[in-house]
């Protein structure tokens, strides 16, 4: 391959790595605008933990990964909050506990099912549950900005990658003359 090729070809592969990184860019920011914007039109706003501590981003709406990571832990204190500090995970081996315990004791199914306190465990379970879901879903479009951030700033590395592949200057390859035997002009023998 001659050098011109392979400097063609390096401007080449330099040129569809700026267009790759470009193209990164673009599908980053838009990633990042979309999950932003599904965020805003559910009008949330980020709720204090305590009145006493209410968190710097309490009162914001809810259209950023910061935002939305605050909201998580907002749920997640008041979920545990309403749940005793238990996770739905205790709270259904509690439920379980006890619906054992009122079946030992004779009752029947129905009976086990109308004891209030089983009821109150099942609400508790269940606003548990629905509080972790919604944790679950802003923690995913925590990830989400972060996924964009990421292709982003890769995009940023690829362009510059290629506009660098660009600027390199074609080799020049020298070839040696054939040797002949003969002792080139100037040298001593």
């Amino acid at each position: 391959m001659s050098s011109t090729s392979t400097g063609k070809t390096v401007k080449f592969i330099g040129l569809i790595t700026v267009i790759a990184g470009f193209l990164m860019i673009v599908a980053g920011g838009v990633t990042w605008g979309l999950v932003s914007s599904q965020l805003k039109a559910e009008n949330i706003t980020v709720a204090a933990v305590t009145k006493e501590a209410p968190g710097r981003l309490a009162g914001k709406p809810v259209a950023g990964p910061f935002t939305a990571y605050a909201q998580a832990g907002a749920i997640d204190f008041h979920a545990r909050a309403g749940a005793d500090g238990r996770t739905y995970a205790e709270i259904g081996a509690d439920a379980t506990a006890l619906k054992a315990k009122l079946t030992a004791g004779g009752a029947t199914k129905e009976e086990v099912a109308a004891n209030p306190d089983v009821m109150a465990l099942a609400a508790t379970r269940t606003s548990t549950m629905n509080g972790s879901f919604l944790r679950a879903s802003l923690f995913t479009s925590v990830v989400a900005f972060g996924v964009a951030a990421l292709v982003m700033g890769l995009g940023v590395l690829f362009a510059l990658l290629g506009f660098a592949l660009m600027k390199v200057p074609t080799a020049t390859v020298i070839t040696s003359a054939p040797a002949t035997g003969a002792a080139p002009a100037g040298a001593k023998a």
